[in-house]
């Protein structure tokens, strides 16, 4: 299924047609080579004073880490994020930065998440982050050392057949996409005050 934003302005393809589904296809496995295209886009992402705080916990083409991982998810995640072949944990890494806690690194895991969603997509693959998952499960499965926050789950795939989906999951995925105007978001001058774009 395609969901392609309908922008304003010009945006590039890969952002356009980025979108988070619930559907994918457990019988379509993950290639290992695009396992580490996703990484590797990630390991990419910009990152302030180079410290590269992402750190990743993956199980693929369900493994015992990816079973691990299903464990540690939201009963609603668990649901659809089950039948999805590469599951993570993303953990942003907060060293001491100077003498000071490294402030930044949340920021940069997200940098880090994008470029994996996009590559995702680049690979025809689709991607869906999820908030719905217990850190400290995470935490405690895996033996996370302190310094390290479990920030968010994921999962990557292929989309699957919608036919066979649950209808809430169907209902889901065949919604209209939908993001805030300008003027909620972009000012000028002062706060509140729309650019005017």
């Amino acid at each position: 299924m395609k969901k392609t934003a309908e922008a304003k302005y010009p945006i590039s393809d890969l952002i356009s047609r980025r979108w988070s589904p619930r559907i994918f296809d457990p019988d379509k496995l993950v290639d290992i080579e695009d396992v580490g295209s996703l990484f590797e886009a990630a390991r990419w992402a910009p990152s302030c004073g180079n410290e590269q705080s992402w750190r990743f916990i993956v199980g693929v083409n369900f493994d015992k880490t990816h079973e691990m991982i299903v464990d540690t998810l939201s009963d609603g995640n668990k649901k659809w994020a089950g039948n999805c072949p590469l599951l993570f944990i993303a953990l942003a890494n907060q060293p001491e930065h100077g003498g000071k806690p490294f402030v930044h690194s949340e920021h940069d895991l997200g940098l880090a998440l994008q470029n994996l969603l996009l590559q995702a997509i680049d690979l025809g693959m689709y991607a869906h982050l999820m908030a719905g998952f217990s850190p400290e499960k995470a935490r405690k499965a895996f033996e996370v050392p302190e310094g390290n926050r479990p920030l968010t789950a994921g999962a990557v795939g292929y989309y699957g057949d919608a036919n066979k989906a649950a209808v809430d999951l169907k209902q889901k995925d065949e919604g209209l996409r939908s993001r805030k105007a300008f003027d909620k978001f972009v000012f000028s001058g002062r706060w509140g005050i729309p650019l005017g774009i």
